[in-house]
């Protein structure tokens, strides 16, 4: 009897492991994957492109998304349907709070639901938050590694030029009122894929939590001027955090 293989990501049962490492970009995908032991290559169709190997003795995923919500909860949505249950998103950033440099790391405790892909599953009340265990594995990694985190609350977007250029967006007034409430409110930075993540793990009863790469704080340029202008595109801190978070994960559920 044929397997069968799901509409989107060309994967079936026993393709992929319960854990599961999600980049938003189908290239970093071998990267993640060569942290891996005997790693190899699934299937790549669309945005999705899939490796699995081998850590700690535990089958272990990574497994694109692509860019924003839609994209992402497809992906998770038929990952847990092969059998996935534990996800990290491993991805990129931009800038809220100003204090908060290129290359610094941010773990999402919640996401603002900036986005249209999760009123398909709740209603805008219900909060979008990760796993604590996997949060708490994810702080804890970066502090042994010795990256530099922040803690605190993400923006999830749907247009990433209506962050980057709302001017000219003639949506423009309500687009950058907005970033002012996150602002005043204590959110830390801005991405597209943590809310829908976070919702489809809560509906789906599976775990998932987020570690970010902060690329590029254009609130820092703003307030500091020309000489605070940085970036950084170099996901390794962020790659490492999850590896070494996924072991500590993998230990806490071989004692259960």
């Amino acid at each position: 009897m044929e397997k069968e293989l799901m509409h989107h990501i060309k994967c079936g049962v026993g393709d992929v492991g319960r854990y599961v490492l999600l980049p938003g970009d189908p290239g970093r995908v071998e990267k993640i994957a060569a942290y891996l032991d005997n790693a190899s290559h699934v299937v790549t169709y669309r945005e999705f492109n899939t490796w699995t190997g081998y850590l700690d003795g535990e089958k272990v995923s990574v497994c694109s998304t692509g860019i924003g919500g839609p994209s992402a909860s497809i992906a998770m949505e038929e990952l847990v349907r092969c059998g996935a249950d534990s996800f990290i998103r491993v991805g990129t950033c931009g800038g809220i709070d100003p204090e908060i440099l290129p290359g610094d790391l941010i773990i999402p405790t919640g996401a603002i639901r900036k986005e249209g892909t999760t009123l398909e599953y709740v209603p805008i009340e219900y909060p979008a938050v990760p796993d604590y265990e996997l949060v708490n594995a994810l702080a804890s990694a970066a502090q042994k590694l010795g990256k530099k985190y922040h803690l605190g609350v993400v923006e999830s977007k749907d247009s990433y030029y209506g962050q980057h250029d709302p001017d000219s967006m003639p949506n423009a007034a309500v687009l950058k009122q907005k970033w002012q409430a996150w602002k005043a409110a204590g959110a830390i930075g801005s991405e597209m894929e943590s809310a829908a993540a976070f919702i489809v793990a809560s509906v789906r009863r599976v775990r998932c939590a987020t570690v970010l790469l902060l690329c590029r704080n254009i609130e820092r340029e703003m307030l500091l001027g020309p000489s605070a202008a940085a970036s950084t595109f170099d996901t390794t801190p962020a790659i490492e955090t999850a590896i070494e978070a996924l072991r500590a994960i993998i230990r806490k559920d071989r004692k259960k």
